[in-house]
C-alpha cells in the first residue's frame, strides 16, 4: 500500500511511503489497544470498591443486620464527576428476598462456585443499563448456617468517564506527536539522501573526457556497490574509447604509406612523355600498393573485431584438426607462388582429443595469420625451397591441444620475441610484406580462448634457426554427442 502515487519512482518517496504507511495504519490499532487498557485501568479501583461494599454487606448479614451503608462501602470512590447508582440484594437459600432490590439479575455462577466465600465479579444489565455486580455467599446465623446470596451492583458511568479521560490524555498528545514524527521522518530522509545529491553534483561537474573512477570513500556504505559498478563501467568505457582511438591511429598510420605510393605512381603515370613500359610499371606499383592497403584494412578490421569481442563471444564445440587442415589447404596456392613447401602433420579430423570449445571464425583467423606469417618470412627459391610445417598434437589424458607452426626462416632473436606480438612491429632486415598486425591478432584471439602462445627457435643448433609458434588450448573432455554419434 502506498500513500502517495507517482508516475516516476522516487527513492525518497518509496522510503517515505514505507515508513509512513505502517505508522498511519498502526495509529488506530494503538488507539484501540489504549482503549482496552484504559477500560482495565478504570475498572480496577471501582472493582475494589465494589468488592469492599459486598464484603461490608455480607458482614452485616452475618451479624443479623442486612443494612447496606453506602458512604462506608464507597469510601474509596474516585470522585468521578458523574455519580453512579448503587443497588444491593440479599436472598436466602430458597431465593426469598431478605433485603434490597429483587430486580437484580442472578449471577451466572453456581452456588458451588460461590461457596468459597470469595467475592465474584460479573457484568449484567438492568432495564437496559449496564451494571457491574459483586456476589458472595455468606451463612445466616439464625437459620442454622445456610448460605444467603449477597449481591452489590453499580452502574458503569464513572468507569466510562474515567476510561474516556485516560483515552483523552493519551490521544491528545498523539495528535501533536504524529505530525511531528512525520516532519522528523521527512527531515531525516532528506538528510539521509543528501550524499546522493552530492554524488550527482560531482558527476555533473565532470568534464566529458574525465573517465577517472569516482571516490568510493566519499559515499555511504549502502551506495558503495553502485559507485563500484559505475567505476567498472567507466573503466570498460575508457578501454573501449582507447581501443577506438588506437584503431583510428593505426588505420591512419597503416594507410598513409600505401596511399602515398598510390598518389606518387599516379603522378608518374600522368607525366608527359611517359612511355607505355613506364605506364605499365606504374600501374603494377599501383596494384601492389592497393593490395597492401586492402590487406592493411582487412587486418585492422580483424584486430578491431577481436579486441571488441568480450565475454559475449559465442563459443561452440570445434574440431580444431578440421579447421587447421582447411586453412592449410586454402594457403597452398599462395605457398606455391612463393615456392614454399607447406604441409600438415598431426591429428586427423574426428580423432580423440581434437575437440575444443571456441569460436570457429576467430580460430580460423588465428591459424591463417600464423600460416601467412610463416610463408611471408620464409625465404625460398628453386635451389633451396623453404619449408612450413603445421602440426596439431593432442594429449587426451591432460586434455591439451597443441598447435604448432614451424618454418625454416631466419627466426626471431630472443630479445625481439616479446616485441613481435605488439601492433606494427616488424623485424628489421626482412623484405616480407606485412602490416605488423598478424601476430597481435593471434595473441588477442588466444587470450579470448584462454590459450597460451609461445615463440621459440625451431632448430636452435642450425643456421638459419627458423621459428616455431605454439598455441596451447584446453581440449574438451569428450566430443559433442552429435559428432560422437556420427
Amino acid at each position: 500500500m502506498k500513500i502517495f502515487q507517482r508516475e516516476q519512482r522516487s527513492l525518497f518517496g518509496e522510503i517515505l511511503d514505507w515508513m509512513l504507511t505502517p505508522l498511519l495504519l498502526l495509529w488506530p490499532v494503538s488507539l484501540a489497544l489504549t482503549w482496552l487498557v484504559a477500560q482495565g485501568l478504570a475498572n480496577k479501583p471501582f472493582d475494589r470498591a465494589l468488592e469492599y461494599g459486598a464484603q461490608a454487606l455480607a458482614q452485616q448479614v452475618q451479624e443479623g443486620h442486612p443494612q447496606f451503608s453506602l458512604p462506608l462501602a464507597l469510601s474509596h470512590d474516585l470522585r468521578a464527576s458523574t455519580p453512579d447508582s448503587v443497588h444491593y440484594q440479599v436472598l436466602d437459600p430458597q431465593g426469598k428476598l431478605l433485603a434490597g432490590e429483587g430486580t437484580l439479575p442472578a449471577p451466572p455462577l453456581t452456588e458451588t462456585e460461590l461457596r468459597s466465600g470469595e467475592v465474584q465479579l460479573y457484568d449484567a444489565e438492568l432495564n437496559g443499563v449496564a451494571l457491574r455486580l459483586a456476589a458472595v455467599w455468606v451463612p445466616l446465623p439464625r437459620a442454622g448456617g445456610p448460605l444467603a446470596l449477597v449481591q452489590v451492583a453499580e452502574t458503569r458511568e464513572k468507569r466510562s468517564v474515567l476510561a474516556a479521560e485516560i483515552i483523552k490524555g493519551v490521544m491528545l498528545p498523539q495528535f501533536v506527536v504524529l505530525p511531528l514524527s512525520v516532519l522528523l521522518v521527512w527531515m531525516a530522509l532528506a538528510r539521509g539522501i543528501k550524499p546522493l545529491h552530492q554524488l550527482e553534483e560531482r558527476i555533473r561537474a565532470r568534464k566529458p573526457d574525465d573517465l577517472s573512477p569516482l571516490n568510493i570513500q566519499a559515499v555511504p556504505q549502502e551506495v558503495a556497490p553502485l559507485v563500484d559498478a559505475v567505476n567498472d563501467l567507466l573503466g570498460r568505457l575508457n578501454v573501449s574509447l582507447a581501443t577506438q582511438k588506437r584503431f583510428l591511429a593505426d588505420a591512419a598510420h597503416q594507410l598513409k604509406t600505401p596511399l602515398a605510393g598510390l598518389r606518387m605512381q599516379a603522378d608518374l603515370a600522368q607525366r608527359e612523355g611517359t612511355s607505355t613500359q613506364e605506364l605499365k610499371r606504374s600501374l603494377q606499383q599501383i596494384g601492389r600498393a592497393s593490395m597492401r592497403a586492402s590487406h592493411a584494412v582487412d587486418q585492422l578490421l580483424a584486430l578491431a573485431r577481436v579486441e571488441g569481442t568480450g565475454a559475449g563471444m559465442l563459443k561452440q564445440p570445434c574440431d580444431l584438426a578440421r579447421l587447421v587442415i582447411d586453412v592449410v589447404r586454402d594457403s597452398v596456392p599462395r605457398a606455391l607462388d612463393k615456392r614454399v613447401d607447406l604441409g600438415y602433420d598431426g591429428a586427423e579430423p574426428g580423432a580423440p582429443g581434437v575437440w575444443m570449445d571456441g569460436n570457429p571464425t576467430l580460430l580460423t583467423e588465428l591459424v591463417r595469420n600464423l600460416v601467412d606469417n610463416a610463408i611471408n618470412y620464409t625465404p625460398s627459391s628453386l635451389e633451396q625451397p623453404g619449408v612450413v610445417t603445421v602440426r596439431l598434437l593432442t594429449d587426451t589424458f591432460g586434455r591439451v591441444l597443441l598447435l604448432q607452426v614451424e618454418d625454416t626462416g631466419p627466426g626471431v632473436p630472443e630479445a625481439e620475441r616479446a616485441l613481435v606480438f605488439q601492433p606494427f612491429y616488424r623485424a628489421l632486415g626482412t623484405q616480407a610484406d606485412g602490416s605488423g598486425l598478424g601476430l597481435p591478432i593471434v595473441m588477442e584471439i588466444a587470450r579470448h580462448h584462454g590459450a597460451k602462445v609461445t615463440l621459440e627457435a625451431a632448430r636452435p643448433q642450425q643456421v638459419p634457426t627458423g621459428a616455431r609458434f605454439s598455441v596451447q588450448f584446453a581440449a574438451r573432455a569428450a566430443p559433442p554427442a552429435r559428432s560422437a554419434a556420427l
